[in-house]
């Protein structure tokens, strides 16, 4: 009996040592086919990670067509109208040397017009001082025949009253002078004299007449004035 239990207590050790090395294989088993389905979750998780790269690449690319179709959009618009612009410019240039030529055609045709009245005034003045040259030379040739003081000076007053008609015909004015106060714009003084029945700045004499034309001083008149 004693011996039977001695037996039983040495085979209740190995049993136990049997059985916890049983479990402990089964424990590895159960890690080793738990292993695979780690790697496995791994896997499929990485899958997806580079799905979502391409879905990303494919999304930049849609992106980036929309930006690229509006820069060409913008670029064809700059251009045209810059097309528009050249355009413009140049039918702008052709008024302008147009207008330019036209210009330059109305200067030569004004002073060309200018010219001929200049020309025409001449000539119509020189026709009419013509008979005053004509009695000029008649007074001086009888003077040298006759030797006749007195008809020679009636010759010459003639001669002066004609031109100062045609003078006057075109507007030839004396100024006035003696008598009168002293205008700057229209006397020149050219000597002061003291005079005790004249007011200062009157103008007690005419050195040489002045003459305006058209309203206009042609040359003031030089005179002697009181002091």
């Amino acid at each position: 009996m004693k011996d039977t239990e001695k037996r039983v207590d040495d085979e209740a050790p190995e049993a136990v040592a049997e059985e916890a090395g049983a479990v402990n294989d089964d424990a590895a088993a159960e890690v080793e086919a738990d292993e695979p389905v780690a790697e496995q979750d791994t896997e499929q998780d990485a899958e997806p990670a580079a799905g979502d790269e391409a879905v990303g690449e494919r999304a930049d690319e849609s992106a980036e067509e929309p930006a690229a179709e509006a820069a060409e959009e913008i670029e064809d618009a700059i251009a045209a109208d810059l097309d528009k612009a050249r355009t413009e410019a140049a039918l702008y240039l052709d008024d302008l040397r147009r207008l330019q030529a036209d210009f330059d055609n109305y200067r030569k045709r004004t002073l060309r017009e200018q010219t001929a009245r200049s020309a025409s005034a001449s000539q119509a003045l020189v026709a009419r001082l013509l008979p005053v040259l004509d009695n000029f030379e008649l007074a001086v040739s009888a003077a040298e025949q006759s030797r006749d003081f007195d008809r020679m000076l009636k010759g010459v007053e003639m001669v002066l009253g004609a031109l100062r008609e045609v003078l006057e015909g075109e507007g030839l004015v004396k100024i006035e002078a003696e008598g009168k106060p002293f205008d700057p714009e229209r006397h020149e003084a050219v000597i002061a004299v003291e005079q005790e029945d004249a007011e200062p700045g009157t103008i007690l004499d005419i050195v040489r007449a002045g003459y305006e034309l058209g309203g206009k001083v042609l040359r003031p008149a030089m005179v002697k004035v009181a002091k």
